[in-house]
């Protein structure tokens, strides 16, 4: 089997996906959290289907994240070719971007393949020291 390229890690990462559309939001310093049981997406090297859990969870500002663009947006990648690690972390830029929130999380719990469990946990701002966060 051929090595993984920089094409393949790349994969998906500038997708033009369904717009995350928002409504103005009424109150302060309360927390959202939508759970998504049924993400899918396809393995850019392989072309095997992926599945797990997406957790996004977020304190809004002034908007909110609209759910059903929020489902519509996230059902657009059950065909797209990208890695775990690039969805969740284009999902965490993709919402953050939208809603421009206190704080972002966004969870992706991979359903076992091989007998390998993945998870992949990404927040904004990163609180990383030294770490530059690119939203």
């Amino acid at each position: 089997m051929p090595d993984y390229t920089a094409e393949h890690a790349r994969a998906g990462i500038n997708a033009k996906l369904p717009a995350l559309e928002t409504w103005p939001n009424q109150f302060a310093k309360y927390v959202i959290t939508a759970r998504f049981p049924e993400y899918s997406s396809v393995c850019p090297k392989t072309g095997l289907p992926d599945y797990g859990t997406l957790t996004i969870q977020y304190m809004p500002k002034k908007e909110c994240l609209e759910l059903k663009a929020l489902k519509m947006y996230l059902l657009a990648y059950r065909n797209l070719g990208i890695f775990y690690e690039n969805a969740v972390n284009k999902i965490l830029h993709d919402v953050v971007a939208a809603v421009q929130p206190e704080w972002c999380l966004v969870r992706g719990e991979f359903t076992p393949r091989g007998g390998l469990t993945t998870t992949v946990f990404v927040r904004w701002p990163s609180h990383a020291k030294g770490k530059s966060s690119r939203h």
